[in-house]
């Protein structure tokens, strides 16, 4: 028997997350360290998956298959492809980048009520997630994926509603109140779509009579599995749905604001960088390899509500006075991207939306990660209360910028590659879809280059002007994102090599090649 590498990847966190809640209430310090000791051991396990895994191979490698609910059809099915490991990668850098940023976070805090904040328990629930969503990308078996897909929702709750920003304006009750009602709103959206999820997979074991990925797939491709018209996109529907709420794609997204503004911005960039990217993933998995004639009978709407996303996400990042919640309504912009991509139906626009939720995951942590200090610093989130911080403190300030210079997706780092090959193929298919989604760059740079003007530059307010700059460990944790924004921008070669033999199995799936350029014959 093989050794299951896929499966101590995912069993490492969990362990973790046990033996660090485990640890003595008095040796908070100690909790941290082993929380950030599992988290490194689980990033070399994912640099051990992308080592083993072969671009030119088998599309699901490293295999694991074992009965389960025998009785039900239901196996416990890992494998991963190219765009899995990308992503496991992904999840697994930078959840280290979270524990050492959220370092005093949760350290203890004597409110009015006398409550404390339980150390321990911050740091497990955050490998505790970071176990299901790498198990997420491995599960291969569409029950199994069910499974964590959901159960992921409950340690985000206490995340959420139990370890809130510390920098708000109201008092502990109002701000208890709002982490309350932050937190339920972001269950109850996902527990609807997961339910609605459910029911589906429910029906589609009863037409394939299981719920193995790579066995309905195989059938399909053959011509082996009947599955009727309706049947197909009602089911369709339910998956999409529950992914659409995940992801969140607009009109699906208005718990991402509420959860990133009062979550701490270690656990926002866990939210919209590591969780949110379950439900892109599962779309090019689960949708288009499960229900590729519904997928491309949905396919027009699901671009409108992408471009919505795209425009309305970055309108309304333009008007917020919140930081906090700019990133978050860029992200739903950003997200818009990702979902274009996907559906566009070519290689390229599938490539470049894979890339996305790579360098979106970076960049989006470098940017909350560097204004979760800046707020630490003045104990607001609110854009007016800043002005003049380049001046006091320079490092803190180019970071910021760098950060928020790879969110426009500017040529050089990172998620320019990705946004230009989700706009060359979706232009490639439906132009004038990728001539409208243009607008979302000019957006992304008003509104970048507007929070970077108002907060950094201008002259420096009185409560900014003792502002320290980035620390040691703050520089750690900020220095190797920018380092990879950079270098992927530069040669995103490394990830390109791993993904595009998996998007090609994808375009297989639906049955699309990509269209042959237009070009006008010599005279």
């Amino acid at each position: 028997m093989s050794f299951p590498l896929l499966t101590v990847t995912a069993a490492v966190p969990a362990v973790g997350a046990i033996l660090t809640a485990a640890v003595p209430a008095a040796r908070r310090t100690a909790a941290k360290w082993l929380a950030l000791l599992f988290s490194l051991a689980t990033l070399a396990l994912a640099v051990l998956v992308a080592v083993r895994f072969e671009p030119g191979g088998d599309r699901y490698q490293l295999t694991e298959s074992h009965a389960w609910i025998a009785d039900f059809g239901v196996r416990y099915e890992l494998g991963v492809d190219g765009i899995g490991v990308a992503l496991i990668a992904l999840t697994a850098l930078l959840i280290p980048f979270v524990i050492a940023a959220g370092w005093h976070d949760a350290d203890p805090l004597e409110t009015s009520s006398r409550r404390w904040r339980p150390t321990q328990g911050f740091f497990a629930l955050i490998l505790l997630v970071e176990a299901m969503v790498i198990i997420s990308f491995e599960a291969t078996d569409v029950f199994l994926f069910y499974i964590f897909f959901e159960a992921m929702l409950i340690p985000m709750y206490f995340l959420i509603g139990g370890f809130g920003d510390r920098a708000h304006s109201g008092s502990d009750e109002n701000a208890a109140a709002q982490r309350s009602y932050a937190a339920v709103k972001f269950l109850l959206y996902n527990l609807v779509g997961g339910l609605i999820m459910l029911a589906a997979v429910i029906g589609l074991y009863v037409v394939a009579g299981n719920f193995s990925l790579q066995e309905i797939t195989a059938a399909r491709a053959a011509g082996t599995l009947d599955m009727a018209t309706n049947t197909e996109r009602l089911l369709f529907l339910g998956f999409f749905f529950a992914f659409a709420v995940k992801a969140p794609l607009w009109p699906l997204h208005t718990w991402l604001p509420n959860a990133m503004g009062e979550a701490t911005a270690p656990v926002a960039v866990l939210i919209t960088a590591v969780v949110d990217k379950v439900g892109t993933f599962a779309m090019l998995r689960f949708c288009l390899g499960l229900f590729p004639d519904a997928s491309k009978w949905a396919t027009p709407v699901i671009l409108v509500l992408a471009l919505i996303s795209i425009v309305y996400g970055a309108l309304v990042a333009v008007g917020q006075r919140d930081i906090k919640r700019l990133v978050a309504y860029a992200s739903i912009s950003h997200f818009g991207f990702i979902i274009l991509g996907i559906f566009a139906m070519t290689s390229q626009g599938q490539s470049g939306a894979t890339l996305y939720m790579v360098n979106h995951g970076i960049s989006t942590a470098a940017l909350m990660l560097v204004a979760g200090f800046l707020i630490s610093r003045r104990g607001s989130r609110l854009i007016a209360d800043y002005g003049g911080v380049q001046k006091v403190a320079p490092v803190l300030a180019g970071t910021f910028l760098i950060g928020g210079l790879a969110t426009l997706s500017l040529p050089g780092l990172a998620p320019f590659v990705s946004e230009f090959l989700v706009l060359v193929g979706t232009f490639a298919r439906y132009p004038v879809v990728g001539i409208i989604a243009t607008i979302g760059i000019v957006l992304a740079a008003l509104y970048t280059l507007v929070l970077y003007q108002r907060t950094m530059t201008g002259p420096v307010k009185e409560e900014v002007r003792t502002m320290p700059d980035l620390r040691l460990r703050e520089v750690l944790v900020v220095a190797p994102l920018i380092a990879l924004l950079i270098g992927l921008g530069v040669y995103p070669k490394v990830l390109t090599d791993i993904v595009n033999p998996a998007v090609q199995y994808t375009m297989s799936d639906v049955k699309q090649k990509d269209p042959a350029p237009e070009v006008e014959a010599a005279k």
